[in-house]
C-alpha cells in the first residue's frame, strides 16, 4: 500500500526528518535564524524543465524567503503566556495538529498604551511535530501582504522550563472560519451573497500569490477550514506550512513530497507529486462546490453513496431541475438557483482532468466578478467567454454556441464529465 503523508480534518501529519530535538540550547534564537535560512531555502523545491525528465531536476533559482526583509515581531515566552494567562483553556479558540490556538492581547508598536487582538499559536510539544511547517509560515507571511491573506505580526522561539517553545502570533480573526459557518453545527449559516463575497476574497488572495509578486507561492492546502473571516466578514487565506515556492521561468512544475487534504488535492498531484499553481485552481473549485453545497468533500458521516462530495453531486448537474436539490438546504433554493449554476459552471471549469486547461486564477477571479456583478444588476462582464478560450484546444468540440451564457443549458453536463473521479487517498 503507498501512503502519503495527507492529513484530514485539519490534522496535520508533518514531514521533518532528521530534526534534533534543541531542548537545552541557551541560544535559541541563533538556531531560529539559521532554521529559517536553511528552511527557507528548502521551499526551493526541485523544478522540472518543459521534457519532463526525472533526470533535468535542479534546483529553483528564485531566491530564498530567508533573503527578503521581514517586519515580523520576536516575542518571548513569558510575554506570551503572560498574554494567554499562562495558555489557560479559558482563552483556547482551537486545537488541531499543529497544537493549541490561544486569544490574546498584546501592545501595540505603534501606540503602547493601546492593546491589540491576536492569536497565539502554539507548536505541540510531541517531538518535532509542525516544526518545517512553522518555520514556512514565519518565511512566508513575513514577507508577503495582501488584504486576503491572514497576518503574521510575529513569532516566538525561546526557551522555558520545559525546552524550547515554538509559537506564531496573528491578528485575530473574530467570525472564525468558513468551514465552521458552513458546518450544521454553526447558528450563523451563510447567506448567499456572503458566500459570493467569500468566493471572491478567496480568488483574490490566491491570484496574488501565483501572480502578482516576482515570485510564485502555491498554497497546496487551500481549504474551507483554511479560510478565516475577520469582524467585517472578509475572507483571509492563513495556515501556510505546506507552502511552496512554484517553478522557475521555463520549468512546468515543482516536484514535491504529496502532502495536503483529502478531497481537495488535484489528481496529477496525488498519483505524481508534480506541483503547479493549477493544484491550487483544483481545490479552489472544490471549495466553490462547497459553498454550493454546504457538505464537506468527504464526509464520513453521511450515507456511503453521498460521503465523496465529487462523486455524490455528479448526476444532478445535468437536469437543472434535479440541481436545486444538491443546494445548501439553508438557503432560500428559489432565490440562489440561477447564481448556483452559474457559480457551479466556475468551479467546473477549476475542475477540468487536465491542468493546463484549467483557467488561472486571474481568470477565476474574473469569472466570480461577473457573477457578482450580474447578480447585483450591474454590467455583467464577460469573463466566462474569455476563460473558454484558455481551453479552446480541449473543449473545441463542446462549445459550438457562439455566444455562451452561464445559465444551465441540456449540454453544460460535459462540463463536468472531466473531473476525476475522487479515489481514495489512504493516510498512514
Amino acid at each position: 500500500m503507498v501512503c502519503f503523508p495527507f492529513h484530514y480534518g485539519g490534522e496535520k501529519k508533518d514531514e521533518p526528518k532528521g530534526l534534533k530535538s534543541m531542548s537545552g540550547r541557551s541560544d535559541c534564537s541563533i538556531y531560529v535564524e539559521a532554521e529559517v535560512r536553511r528552511s527557507g531555502s528548502e521551499l526551493n523545491s526541485q523544478d522540472v524543465s518543459e521534457n519532463g525528465s526525472s533526470d533535468s531536476l535542479r534546483r529553483n533559482s528564485t531566491p530564498s524567503f530567508s533573503q527578503r526583509p521581514s517586519n515580523l515581531r520576536v516575542f518571548t515566552v513569558s510575554e506570551l503566556k503572560s498574554a494567554t494567562k499562562n495558555f489557560s483553556r479559558s482563552v483556547m479558540l482551537g486545537e488541531g495538529g499543529f497544537g493549541c490556538v490561544y486569544y490574546a492581547l498584546i501592545k501595540s508598536l505603534e501606540d503602547p498604551s493601546r492593546k491589540i487582538q491576536v492569536a497565539v499559536k502554539q507548536l505541540s510539544k510531541r517531538g518535532m511535530q509542525g516544526h518545517r511547517e512553522w518555520v514556512t509560515e514565519v518565511n512566508v507571511l513575513g514577507v508577503v501582504e495582501h488584504p486576503n491573506l491572514v497576518k503574521l505580526v510575529g513569532y516566538c522561539a525561546d526557551d522555558d522550563e520545559r525546552g524550547i517553545q515554538r509559537l506564531l502570533i496573528y491578528e485575530y480573526m473574530p467570525n472564525r472560519s468558513v468551514e465552521h459557518h458552513l458546518s450544521h453545527r454553526s447558528e450563523t449559516p451563510l447567506s448567499w451573497s456572503r458566500r459570493m463575497k467569500i468566493a471572491q476574497d478567496a480568488a483574490r488572495g490566491l491570484t496574488y500569490l501565483h501572480e502578482e509578486m516576482d515570485f510564485q507561492i502555491i498554497f497546496r492546502d487551500f481549504k474551507s477550514s483554511n479560510i478565516l473571516l475577520d469582524e467585517k466578514w472578509n475572507a483571509k487565506l492563513s495556515d501556510f506550512g505546506l507552502a511552496r515556492l512554484g517553478p522557475s521561468d521555463g520549468l512546468t512544475h515543482v516536484s514535491t513530497a504529496v502532502v495536503g487534504t483529502m478531497g481537495y488535492a488535484a489528481p496529477e498531484y496525488i498519483q505524481t507529486g508534480r506541483l503547479t499553481s493549477k493544484n491550487d485552481v483544483w481545490s479552489y473549485g472544490v471549495f466553490l462546490y462547497e459553498l454550493i453545497t454546504g457538505r464537506r468533500p468527504i464526509d464520513r458521516n453521511r450515507p456511503r453513496g453521498e460521503q465523496k462530495m465529487l462523486e455524490w453531486i455528479r448526476p444532478y448537474l445535468a437536469d437543472g431541475k434535479k440541481f436545486q436539490l444538491i443546494l445548501d438546504p439553508r438557503l432560500d433554493k428559489k432565490q440562489v438557483f440561477k447564481p448556483a449554476q452559474k457559480l457551479a459552471l466556475i468551479a467546473n471549469r477549476c475542475l477540468v482532468r487536465n491542468p493546463k486547461n484549467r483557467p488561472k486564477m486571474s481568470e477565476v477571479l474574473q469569472m466570480v466578478n461577473g457573477l457578482v456583478e450580474s447578480s447585483s444588476g450591474a454590467s455583467p462582464q464577460v469573463p466566462l467567454k474569455s476563460a473558454a478560450k484558455t481551453n479552446k484546444a480541449s473543449e473545441d468540440n463542446e462549445i459550438h454556441n457562439k455566444k455562451r451564457t452561464m445559465d444551465m443549458k441540456s449540454g453544460e453536463s460535459n462540463w463536468f464529465v472531466r473531473i476525476f473521479r475522487q479515489k481514495l487517498v489512504k493516510s498512514c
